[in-house]
């Protein structure tokens, strides 16, 4: 898969599809549910970047900042390729499915950010050299890799929370990456919707060191995921 992550800074959009919900709402509901499981205080330390890599954390706080940062990973995916659709060669509807993921992706990321307070990991730097962003294979090629990871990735970390009140968020927010998974699917092939599940129906799952090992050509900042919970 042919990806290309480094590229300068890009600026969020405020562009909302007409197909789908505003960002605004999406902002809305997760903000609500931030309300609800705002994170203490007890890892304050545990992200400083040092020798060893940004540091995630442990327990369910180290989970989240986890899913935070694929979060910071996908968000910023998505807005690359939303700043020039262009030379994708995409129908009006492609289009508005992109911007529409867009804006889940951002809201998604900026809910742990919310969330987590001064528990979070910095902003991190990714890589995106590997991804044409003006040739539509690469582009959904990738998308296609990054939302099948973030499927596992949800899936594989569930288990690994204590707290019944971010799992249930946890299942919300996988459940949106698995519609953006069939869709980008389908773009690729018609009628492939569902081809990245077993003979059961069921999707897999990855455990947080697989997953941050296939991730690691796109993010430049060292993570360190040693004291995340393993069972």
């Amino acid at each position: 898969m042919k990806n290309d992550l480094s590229s300068p800074p890009v600026q969020e959009t405020n562009s909302i599809s007409a197909y789908g919900n505003q960002r605004r709402n999406m902002l809305k509901f997760f903000g609500a549910s931030a309300a609800v499981i705002t994170i203490g205080s007890a890892c304050k330390d545990k992200n400083n970047n040092q020798n060893d890599g940004v540091n995630l954390g442990s327990g369910d706080f180290g989970i989240l900042n986890y899913a935070y940062a694929l979060e910071q990973l996908e968000a910023a995916f998505y807005l690359r390729v939303t700043s020039n659709l262009a030379p994708l060669n995409l129908t009006a509807i492609e289009a508005a499915y992109f911007v529409d993921i867009k804006d889940h992706e951002v809201a998604h990321r900026e809910f742990f950010k919310a969330a987590l307070g001064s528990n979070a990991i910095p902003g991190l730097e990714v890589d995106f050299s590997s991804v044409n962003f003006a040739d539509r294979t690469s582009v959904l090629g990738t998308a296609k890799a990054f939302e099948d990871l973030g499927v596992t990735a949800y899936n594989g970390a569930g288990k690994l929370l204590v707290d019944v009140n971010y799992l249930a968020l946890a299942g919300k927010i996988v459940s949106v990456e698995g519609r953006h998974a069939a869709i980008i699917a389908n773009m690729i092939t018609p009628n492939t919707f569902a081809n990245t599940t077993d003979s059961n129906g069921l999707d897999g799952a990855r455990t947080p060191a697989e997953v941050l090992a296939i991730a690691a050509p796109f993010i430049k900042t060292k993570i360190n995921a040693s004291n995340l919970p393993t069972s």
